[in-house]
């Protein structure tokens, strides 16, 4: 299924738009105004999917239900967290909205990160750009009001206190935290018949000195095995993946789908521009780092039905809007995946 992400109201790209592009049948969304930490109500869930399929879309995939940091830190407090984020699946699940997929990432602290909100591309197009270089020169005295691409959450006390909770918490005990979270949720998950698929962290390695453990095929695998249930899975994401050069994403692609784990795909393209550092492309394998068809193709070997969407975009046409997620680009993304699925399956 080729999903396209909607932002709800706040969203530039109405519902309408998003139906009109041919290969979409799926929407991947969330209710962004809850906040982290807190179950989301049943009601504004099921609210939520009878939007989307009064345009003859159906709800595919709920993007994000953020991990609060308690959880990663492992803190006394986590459980009851645990216990919210746990009614939040059952509210997705069978009993409640019937969502099936629940797209996530235990990333500590920032989300997704980019050190360029509008790099200029040789075709006049602009991207979402990453420079480790540059990640010095981001003024964390202001919270995160001054990160690109990053939602206000944090005042500079609140996020100097966070950076200095995370001192103490190195990979390893990271792990062990994100076992202690997938040992309690993934059962309810399985049985309210909701997949779990963990995003790659992006990019995949240490930021502002904050660990982070989600960067490669071998830990993919490993989340995978903590808790062996077929509802314990993963978003792969080519973007976050392809940025490590050392990945093999097709044999990756293939090894785990082979054992039906990949539950959603996020397919990006990007070109390395130097170690730790690349810039996003539009989605056809030649313009960048990624063999988009090799990943696809490894996909259909597998017998993969899940969703997939074209993930973030440039900004084409003169538009304008939320860097990486306009309306065209995704759409011309969209048109190409669905092309490879098409002739991969003829």
């Amino acid at each position: 299924m080729i999903t396209f992400r909607w932002f709800g109201a706040r969203d530039r790209v109405p519902l309408a738009h998003i139906r009109q592009i041919p290969a979409v049948r799926g929407i991947v969304s969330a209710l962004f105004d809850i906040p982290v930490g807190d179950a989301l109500p049943r009601a504004r869930l099921l609210g939520l999917r009878e939007e989307v399929e009064r345009h003859d879309l159906a709800l595919a995939v709920i993007e994000s239900i953020p991990v609060h940091e308690d959880i990663k830190l492992g803190r006394p407090t986590r459980d009851r967290y645990i216990d919210n984020y746990c009614e939040s699946i059952r509210s997705m699940g069978r009993e409640g909205a019937g969502i099936p997929v629940l797209c996530y990432n235990f990333m500590p602290v920032f989300d997704w990160l980019r050190t360029d909100l509008a790099r200029r591309l040789a075709d006049g197009s602009t991207a979402l750009a990453y420079e480790d270089s540059a990640l010095a020169r981001i003024d964390l005295s202001r919270g995160t009001a001054e990160l690109p691409g990053w939602a206000t959450a944090y005042s500079a006390g609140e996020l100097q206190a966070l950076l200095a909770a995370y001192r103490t918490v190195g990979p390893d005990q990271l792990w062990d935290n994100l076992a202690y979270f997938l040992e309690r949720v993934v059962p309810v998950a399985s049985a309210s018949d909701v997949k779990m698929a963990l995003h790659p962290d992006d990019p995949p390695w240490s930021i502002f000195g904050l660990p982070r453990i989600i960067t490669d095929g071998a830990a993919l695998d490993r989340v995978t095995d903590i808790v062996d249930d077929p509802a314990n899975g993963i978003t792969f994401c080519t973007g976050s993946l392809g940025a490590n050069a050392n990945v093999d994403l097709p044999a990756t692609a293939r090894r785990l789908s082979r054992r039906k784990r990949i539950h959603f795909a996020h397919c990006r393209n990007i070109r390395r521009t130097g170690p730790k550092s690349f810039e996003e492309t539009a989605h056809p394998s030649e313009r960048g780092d990624v063999d988009m068809r090799g990943v696809l193709g490894a996909l259909a070997e597998s017998g993969f039905q899940g969703p997939i969407r074209s993930d973030h975009g440039r900004m084409i046409w003169g538009e304008q809007g939320q860097p990486g997620y306009g309306l065209y680009d995704r759409a011309l993304g969209a048109m190409y995946l669905h092309g490879l699925w098409e002739g991969l399956n003829a």
